[in-house]
């Protein structure tokens, strides 16, 4: 069965930290697979807001999770305190890649992942382009 591979770039824009909570542990007694995309959702809402954004109000549109894809690098646990980086790529008409690389409190990996972003307006239900001041803005900040 192919594998997914996640190519990561060597620089990031945005880093923060989430701490593994106990609502977050599966049956296994490690970081579930649901609870890490909700992870992965509080940073990116971080990270735009950083930027002066939300996702509802991404410029002139809002944006949409198009998919995803997760590799799975090790275990996380109740108490980790995730180091999330992340930087945007594969800019297109209608959006964006959002590229993270997460790992634990002693630098070792948990994941490598990516989201596919669509800028969307949710009135007409339509996928519409990037505006061009938060394409400008994404690009600038990821050359600081």
């Amino acid at each position: 069965m192919a594998r997914i591979k996640i190519e990561l770039p060597e620089n990031y824009v945005f880093s923060t930290t989430i701490k593994v909570r106990v609502s977050d542990i599966n049956y296994g007694g490690h970081l579930g697979n649901d609870a890490l995309l909700s992870i992965l959702h509080d940073a990116r809402l971080q990270y735009l807001q950083s930027l002066g954004y939300t996702e509802l109000a991404f410029g002139s549109s809002s944006l949409i999770m198009a998919d995803v894809a997760i590799e799975y690098k090790g275990e996380g646990f109740l108490g980790d305190t995730l180091f999330i980086q992340m930087a945007p790529a594969d800019f297109n008409k209608y959006g964006f890649d959002l590229l993270y690389r997460v790992t634990n409190q002693d630098n070792k990996p948990v994941a490598h992942a990516k989201t596919g972003m669509l800028c969307f307006n949710y009135t007409t239900r339509k996928v519409v382009s990037v505006p061009l001041e938060v394409r400008a803005k994404l690009e600038e900040a990821g050359k600081g």
